[in-house]
């Protein structure tokens, strides 16, 4: 009897997937363990393998097609049959004639993929903002140390150029303005033989439309379901970061070249912190709250057209060493769309992290079953009292999103303290 290969449910939110890549032709023998074909679903796009041997009769679902689970994607001749049989008796079926009555995928499941030994590539450097206007009303993006030491130096914080994320004028603008002033004045003359600066190019604007992809489809049902069915209340508390950056820093030239990264810290002091109040680490079902076993953490990956939750599982039991390499591990893959079903499903709770880009705080959308997401800000010199004096201190806002079904404030506020407490005291991470 020849082999049906359908399409297999390759997530937990998968309903149906997109054929992007035939790797084998009609006529083509297949032994076990050959990839057969590349599949897009709802969040990565997977390799399918065969685990039986034959030969290609029949490809059912064309490359671009998108296929429902359970939908017939092609037909293989066991190696006793005639070919050219099967594929004529394949030959009135569509793609969509297994739908009805999914079966089990009897001979296609993913692919695994080997975790990447290189660390990823560094983020290129900001490309230069336009030049601001003179405009003294308009608002200027800057971080307050710029501020400051604009003021010192008695430079005009409107004139400058930010290079920092989002056109942000930082430290390095100011200082770069500072030593160009200190050079000799270019005389009358010889700016009069400089060449003009050359006018801005404007922006070239193209009306079209985009179609939505499976992952952007997915994610504007998951979130709309989201904030429409949980009842999120949002909690913050500021965290002074001098103490971690201090012994990230000792820890990275002990470690060189690997590097340890702030993310790397926070998230293993989130395990910590939901390993000793575990009521946050739960989910909401009809006739209960369900307390997880284990710190199953999520981190929250941008990709090229939209965004991904890999997780690292039993997260409490990790020190942070092995936690930085399974990050940078799992953000690899999941910017070449090559995670696994397993290594992006069960998580507990997320991590949901933006101070690269300049962001001081913002709320993230719980992703359910979860019931809490924590939103990371970036950190930035701020004014602080202690001891009655005011001094400066790297501060960071972090953001706690919560299902008032499961946490109450009271126990998120807790757990906020908490964590506060771990990120500044962060030699207790290591123990």
């Amino acid at each position: 009897m020849p082999i049906e290969i359908t399409m297999p449910k390759l997530s937990d939110t998968m309903t149906d997937g997109t054929l992007v890549k035939w790797l084998k032709k009609e006529n083509a023998k297949i032994k076990p363990g050959d990839v057969i074909a590349e599949v897009e679903t709802d969040k990565a796009t997977q390799e399918l393998e065969a685990f039986e041997p034959g030969t290609v009769a029949r490809i059912v679902a064309k490359e671009g097609e998108k296929i429902p689970v359970g939908g017939l994607i092609v037909v293989l001749a066991k190696p006793e049959e005639d070919v050219a049989a099967v594929a004529k008796a394949a030959g009135g079926k569509s793609s969509s004639s297994a739908a009805a009555a999914p079966q089990a995928p009897a001979a296609a499941t993913p692919a695994a993929t080997p975790a990447p030994v290189p660390a990823p590539a560094a983020a290129p450097a900001p490309a230069p903002a336009p030049a601001p206007s003179a405009d003294a009303s308009r608002p200027v993006r800057s971080s307050p140390l710029a501020r400051k030491i604009a003021a010192d130096k008695g430079i005009d914080i409107q004139s400058l150029q930010g290079t920092g994320p989002d056109g942000r004028i930082i430290k390095r603008d100011v200082l770069a303005a500072g030593t160009a002033s200190a050079r000799p004045a270019t005389s009358a003359a010889a700016k009069s033989a400089l060449p003009a600066a050359p006018a801005p190019v404007a922006a070239k604007l193209e009306a079209r439309t985009i179609p939505l992809n499976n992952m952007r489809q997915t994610i504007a049902r998951r979130l709309l379901q989201a904030k429409q069915t949980v009842p999120h209340f949002y909690v913050s508390i500021d965290v002074v970061m001098d103490a971690l950056l201090q012994l990230r820093k000792a820890a990275n030239e002990q470690l060189a070249p690997t590097k340890l990264t702030v993310t790397d810290f926070i998230a293993r002091a989130v395990a910590s912190s939901v390993a000793q109040l575990p009521a946050v680490n739960a989910s909401f079902t009809e006739t209960a709250i369900i307390q997880h076993g284990s710190v199953n953490l999520g981190i929250a990956v941008a990709i090229e057209d939209g965004l991904v939750v890999p997780v690292i599982r039993d997260a409490q039991n990790k020190g942070i060493r092995q936690m930085s390499e399974e990050i940078k591990q799992l953000a690899q893959l999941a910017r070449s769309r090559k995670l696994k079903a397993d290594q992006m499903t069960g998580s507990t709770i997320t991590i949901s992290n933006l101070g690269m880009y300049g962001i001081r705080e913002f709320q993230a959308i719980i992703n359910p079953p979860e019931a809490a997401i924590l939103a990371i800000g970036g950190t930035e010199a701020r004014p602080i009292v202690k001891n009655g004096q005011v001094v400066p201190a790297q501060v960071m806002t972090i953001s706690l999103s919560a299902d008032h079904r499961v946490i109450d404030g009271a126990l998120g506020a807790e757990f906020l303290s908490k964590l506060k407490t771990v990120l500044e005291n962060p030699l207790a991470m290591l123990v």
